[in-house]
Formats: C-alpha cells, structure tokens, sequence
C-alpha cells in the first residue's frame, strides 16, 4: 500500500511540477538580477508562489457550479472597484491603479481579466441559441468587455486594457459568432486607430512611435528597447553565465527584474534558457487547451480557452515586447517578472481550469450537474 495520503496522491502534480519548475527558474534569475542576494526580489517571489498554489488548490475544489452561478455577480464586483479606484485610488508613477487596503494595495484590473472572460462565457451560456448570429449576442458582450477597458485605460493602463479585451474577444469568438461580425470589427477598429492614438497620452504615443523605429531616440524614448536588444544578442547560444550578466547588474537594463525579465535570463542563459522556457510555456498553454477540448458543456469549455489564452497574452505580448517586436505596454511575464499581481491573475486561471478538469473527470458518465 502506498505511504502517501490519499489527498496528495490525487493532486495534480503534473501541473504544479510544471509551474513550480518555471518559478523556480524565475527565482534563479532574479536572484542573479539583485546581485546575488535572496531578499527582496527572490525570496519573496517563492513565498508568493506557494502561497498562490494554496490558492489555486482552493478554487479548484469550489464546487464549479458555484463558480457559474457567481460569474456575473462577482464580475459586478470588480467593476465596482475600478470606479472606486477612480474615486479613492492611490497614485504611483503617474498611474491610478490601486487600493490601499493598510496590509496590501489592491490592484482590480487584475481580477478583471479572468472575471470578463467568466462574465462573457456566462452571458453567451445564457444566450437563447437562435440568438446568437443577431445583434442581441453582440452588443451586450462589447458593453461587458468595453466598459472595464475604458476604465482601465484611464488609469492610464493600455496593456491590461488589450488584455481583458483579447481575452473577452476570444470568448466570443468562442460562442459561434459569424466571422463576417469579426471581420467587420476588424476593419471599423482599424479606421479608429488614428483617432484613438490621439487620444492616448504623450508616453504612451512616444511607445508606439519609438517601436517604428527604435534607434530614433536610443537614449530616450527607444533605451528600454535598444537595451533589452542588447541583453539578449549578447547572450548567445549558452549566455554569460549564472551572475555574469552585465547589462542587468550595471543597471543599463530598466525593469530588469519586472517587465524586461526575459531580457536579463537571456543574457545570461542565452538562447537555450529562452527556449527551455518557451517549451514550459508550451507545455502549459498545451494542458488548458486539452482541457478546453475534452469538455463538452459550454460554458466550462469557453472558459478554459479564455483563460488559457489569457495566459498565452501573457507570454506572447512580454516576449514580443522585449525583443522589439511589439511597443512597451508594461505586461509582466508570467512566473518570471516579480510581482504578485500577475502571479496571482495566473494562479487564480490555473485554479479555475483545474476545478473544470476535476469536474469534468467526475460527471463523465453522468454529465455536468
């Protein structure tokens, strides 16, 4: 007979061998960006870690039908708490984005991503099926996705507002909607976008035009691209070396330890770091999505692809940032870049898709309950 508790026996280590392999790595790289120090960066980065797994064990075992019923309410919430962070918000760095709570400052537009993606998934579950290639089906789910992202991008936070959007535009995607609806929404945002760069402010501007064309102003507006560029050339195939790296530790590199993590790995893992990484983010995003496809209800199912693809916004817009392919939106990467926010949204999607999987592995004879 087997020594280990039933309980542990049935929890999936996969998964948390797989996460805890990627913070890991992190931890290791942002021990060597503080200069070979524990605290802060790394040490607090692994208690956030195991206290985020507690988390995500936690909702994956609230009985999902609770989850669907408290997907609206609970969206509801949050979106009260972006208009109190308009109200009452504290200011740092030029941005409005949280809630002083005394022992934390809360950050709601990072519950926003996975409420909209469950508020979303909800209405179209609601949603009669005759409905769903009408107007009724369209203008609702815009109005779930647009009002969050218009307060958040007062704050001003353009890269969590394209997140929510990307992950509520996937779920209706999702719901069966006419492409036809997809491609006009395409071309009507592609006649506002000279009309909503106007509107954007001046350093968010400043990103877009030094993306055109970095070396324009490299030690202005272009330094964070043209340095992050540079951490990752000089890294080549095997990298610098564990603590060797220099852009980060000679502080050429901003954010080397947040946004532009990926930057100061590569410099000092070189191509084999990134790509050992790529392939646990593959990995990751491969189990949802195989969750996603062996669920057959609705609503569950629309909510496993949004979350995963959630994550893959995640990974795909921090990448892409770093290596100049896409303008600096202050996106962290998941796992790597310190911080507990991005860490907690993640988790709390790890969590959601678990209890979905757990839920689905018990009612397969029977049926969702």
């Amino acid at each position: 007979m087997s020594m280990v508790p039933e309980p542990l026996r049935r929890l999936p280590w996969r998964v948390y061998g797989l996460l805890a392999l990627m913070a890991l790595f992190g931890c290791v790289v942002l021990y060597s960006a503080a200069g070979g120090h524990l605290m802060p960066w790394a040490g607090m980065q692994a208690a956030r870690f195991l206290v985020f797994c507690v988390m995500a064990e936690a909702i994956s075992r609230i009985p999902f039908s609770l989850v669907e019923r408290t997907a609206l309410p609970l969206y509801g919430a949050v979106l009260a708490a972006l208009v109190l962070v308009e109200l009452i918000g504290g200011v740092a760095g030029g941005s409005q984005r949280w809630i002083n709570l005394g022992f934390m400052q809360l950050q709601p537009s990072e519950f926003m991503k996975p409420a909209c993606v469950l508020a979303v998934a909800r209405f179209y579950t609601l949603l009669p099926a005759r409905q769903v290639r009408s107007w009724t089906a369209i203008w609702p789910a815009l109005a779930l996705i647009g009002i969050p992202a218009a307060l958040i991008m007062i704050q001003p936070d353009l890269g969590t507002a394209l997140m929510v959007t990307a992950g509520g535009i996937t779920v209706m995607f999702l719901a069966g909607l006419p492409m036809r609806l997809f491609l006009g929404a395409g071309a009507a945002v592609a006649a506002i976008v000279p009309i909503a760069f106007t509107m954007l402010h001046d350093y968010q501007q400043k990103r877009v035009l030094i993306f055109m064309d970095p070396e324009s102003d490299p030690l202005g507006a272009g330094y964070h691209i043209s340095q992050s560029k540079i951490a990752i050339g000089s890294g080549g195939i095997f990298g610098k070396g564990f603590l060797n790296g220099t852009q980060s530790h000679l502080d050429y590199l901003p954010e080397g330890h947040t946004d532009f993590v990926f930057a100061t790995m590569a410099e000092e893992w070189g191509v084999v770091g990134g790509v050992f990484l790529i392939v646990c983010f593959m990995l990751l995003l491969r189990w949802g999505m195989r969750v996603a496809q062996r669920t057959e209800q609705k609503f569950p199912r629309m909510v496993v692809a949004g979350l995963t693809m959630t994550i893959f916004f995640y990974i795909a817009i921090n990448m892409s940032m770093v290596m100049g392919l896409a303008p600096v939106v202050g996106i962290p990467l998941p796992f790597m870049s310190y911080g507990g926010s991005s860490m907690m949204t993640i988790m709390m999607c790890v969590g959601i898709i678990l209890n979905i999987d757990r839920t689905r592995s018990r009612s397969s004879a029977t049926g969702w309950r």
